[in-house]
């Protein structure tokens, strides 16, 4: 049965984030804050939003369509106090990275180009869109930018995080939120049933009670078994992660195989890679320069495997087990991802927030792989993540 990605999206509204991802343990405490000045009361009773605070729920209609987007969507002045040079400096970095990705990709394609939409809001921010569809190689590929100036409630931010993160500290009890928040996300969907897809999404907030933090990571999403492939896809990230921490990718790896879990199927999305949020254990220009060359290294990690296979042969058969695959692709990113229901919660741009789900997916009843095969094998791994270096 072939369902239209578009009608379950009209479930996911009604879906909370359920934040089931372990604490990492550090030697700092979660919910560090800005050197920003306080007064006593704040201190005793805790910040309230300013009068001009956005609403907590943006609105739809409330994204302006714009030629061509401003040279920087961050303001200084826009949004609660906090670090305007780090905002800064994280949108450049977001929108160099778009660039070189989608150029990238385009040549790997050799047919398909991307389409850029833009846009504003009145009250701060905005995004841009880049999509390729239908091309020679991608079906649908989107690269992502957005920049947010939004106020939440205390419980949905909650909902959105770990377990014991208090992303809402230095606020009064009930108070909505105001925050700041600059990403860049992307999935990929070849058409090659031998053709992974690839997701990432790295981003930095701040709220105007004082908290900051660093999130992102990058992961694959294959039909079918191809360790040569994982093990270089794992290795550019292990590379990475090693360079900057020890400790990162052995933690990182494992964040990944939990956080992308289809809770009502016990299974995995795909092979994993690297997730990491609530960073902010150390110096933020620190962070940032491990976050800036897991983006930059997209590319490396991802490029070659689908050169690798894009010209593959395969049957129907195989063509109808990665739509299965793609299905399952959409069911956790439409019930348990939170960057898909903050979006939502917070009234982001509908199209950029789908732009993950491909244009093709498909569910069969009671589906169960012969054992031996290699489906069966593929699910196995789904079920018990491995190592891959």
């Amino acid at each position: 049965m072939r369902l239209s990605t578009g009608i379950l999206a009209l479930l996911s509204s009604a879906v909370l984030a359920s934040g089931f991802a372990p604490v990492r343990p550090t030697a700092f405490a979660r919910g560090g804050s800005l050197p920003m000045s306080t007064t006593e009361e704040t201190k005793t009773e805790g910040k309230k939003a300013g009068k001009d605070a956005p609403p907590t729920h943006l609105g739809w209609d409330s994204h302006n369509p714009v030629e061509k987007a401003p040279d920087s969507l961050v303001r200084e002045g826009d949004g609660p106090d906090g670090n305007y040079p780090m905002r800064s400096k994280f949108e450049k970095m977001c929108r160099d990275a778009q660039i070189a990705i989608t150029k990238a990709i385009e040549e790997i394609d050799g047919e398909g180009k991307f389409k850029e939409d833009c846009w504003t809001r009145a009250n701060g921010g905005g995004g841009m869109s880049r999509v390729l569809s239908g091309g020679k190689v991608f079906e649908k590929a989107g690269v992502n930018l957005s920049v947010v100036y939004g106020s939440m409630p205390q419980e949905a931010l909650q909902a959105a995080t770990e377990r014991g993160v208090d992303r809402s500290k230095g606020m009064a009890p009930g108070e909505r939120v105001p925050f700041f928040a600059c990403g860049l996300s992307s999935v990929m969907h070849p058409k090659n049933p031998f053709c992974p897809t690839m997701h990432f999404n790295y981003r930095y907030f701040e709220t105007d009670g004082g908290v900051w933090w660093f999130g992102g990571g990058t992961d694959i999403t294959p039909s079918y078994i191809d360790e040569d492939d994982m093990k270089h896809f794992h290795g550019t990230y292990k590379e990475i992660c090693d360079k900057h921490d020890p400790e990162y990718y052995k933690e990182f790896k494992a964040w990944a195989d939990r956080y992308f879990v289809i809770q009502h199927r016990n299974e995995t999305r795909g092979f994993g890679g690297i997730f990491f949020d609530d960073q902010n254990d150390r110096d933020p220009d620190t962070i940032f320069e491990f976050s800036k060359e897991c983006l930059n290294s997209v590319v490396k990690a991802y490029g070659p495997i689908i050169e690798k296979h894009k010209d593959d042969e395969f049957t129907q058969e195989q063509k109808e087990w990665q739509l299965m695959r793609r299905g399952r692709y959409v069911e956790f990113n439409l019930v348990y991802d939170r960057g898909t229901v903050f979006g939502l919660k917070t009234g982001g741009r509908i199209e950029s927030i789908l732009m993950s789900l491909p244009e093709t997916a498909r569910w069969e009843y009671n589906n169960v792989p012969e054992p031996g095969t290699p489906e069966a094998e593929f699910l196995e791994v789904c079920k018990h993540p491995r190592d891959w270096v």
